[in-house]
């Protein structure tokens, strides 16, 4: 794939990055709500302390992937780790190493905020997902995802 960018997501973006993660959603079997999303993710992306960092694959003008991670602490470590929240790339786009290249750079900037670990999650529907995660060197612990509303 020729004319492909991996950069940081900027507030012109954040229209193309929800369609992205409807899309994802909609791969992961979940539903997904765009109402006042682009809003909120704006004051979270790009506010001068950013909750959230997200990194776009970019090919001719055209975002066809994303990946959004965040700094976090594990008191077992007593360490920072990054958590990967999404991951997702057009199914067009897949088979030529963009999410790898994506992985690899949220190890560098996990680096760059003194973290020693990434760590995510997917459904164990997804079976090539898992099967990557394995080829480029993840390991993985079984364990259930709650949700507590508040």
């Amino acid at each position: 794939m020729d004319n492909i960018k991996i950069r940081f997501a900027k507030k012109e973006d954040i229209h193309q990055i929800i369609d992205l993660c409807e899309a994802h959603a909609n791969y992961e079997q979940c539903d997904y709500l765009k109402n006042g999303k682009a809003e909120k993710l704006s004051i979270d992306l790009f506010a001068d302390a950013p909750k959230l960092f997200c990194l776009i694959v970019e090919k001719d003008n055209r975002l066809v992937g994303y990946a959004t991670y965040m700094k976090q602490y594990s008191t077992w470590d007593a360490n920072k780790y990054i958590y990967m929240d999404c991951l997702y790339i057009k199914d067009d786009a897949r088979g030529f190493g963009l999410g790898e290249k994506l992985v690899r750079r949220i190890q560098e900037e996990g680096r760059k905020l003194g973290c020693n670990l990434v760590q995510w999650q997917t459904p164990n529907f997804n079976v090539r997902a898992i099967k990557f995660y394995k080829r480029i060197g993840a390991t993985s612990k079984e364990k259930e995802r709650f949700f507590l509303e508040i």
